[in-house]
């Protein structure tokens, strides 16, 4: 969803369906932290509901960006576990937190613990060689026993060695 679901189109998704859940582009926490706020969040109130969709794999960054988005009137703060990117690979975020499900779970935990509105985590199935059904299985049990709200699963896996995104 990167460099697509930027204000100004999710704005032209709400004109079509005032029912759709809408998620931002993917925005690190560190970003959050340092970087241009109103222009990084900013969205109209028309959007709602809206999710602001983190990236990043430190629990505390994360939580303090997933307050700021509350802050700034998001209806959840969503976790991506299942960008594929070749910007993720290097910031250990991202799909790559496949390979981590007791990070991911630590990451849910304290964004859960520091926002009142509901955590959620937008995963795929597994990477690469991963065994589907463990990965998958493991990483659900973990990120509920932690407080995620809902667990979406993007049903495929994401390619990091070998297969370019695009």
């Amino acid at each position: 969803m990167m460099d697509w679901t930027d204000p100004y189109d999710r704005y032209f998704l709400r004109l079509i369906s005032k029912h759709a859940w809408l998620y931002s582009e993917m925005v690190t926490a560190e970003a959050i932290l340092h970087g241009d706020r109103d222009r990084l969040l900013g969205f109209d109130e028309a959007e709602h509901p809206v999710a602001l969709q983190l990236g990043g794999s430190d629990p505390d960054k994360l939580a303090q960006a997933a307050g700021i988005g509350a802050d700034y009137g998001y209806d959840e703060i969503n976790l991506n576990v299942g960008c594929p990117s070749d910007r993720v690979q290097s910031g250990r975020f991202g799909a790559c937190l496949m390979a981590e499900p007791h990070l991911v779970a630590e990451c849910v935990a304290a964004m859960s613990g520091a926002i009142d509105v509901p955590v959620t985590v937008k995963c795929r199935i597994g990477v690469d060689d991963q065994d589907v059904e463990a990965v998958l299985d493991d990483l659900a049990q973990l990120v509920f026993y932690a407080g995620v709200d809902t667990l979406m699963v993007h049903a495929r896996k994401a390619w990091l060695k070998g297969l370019s995104p695009k």
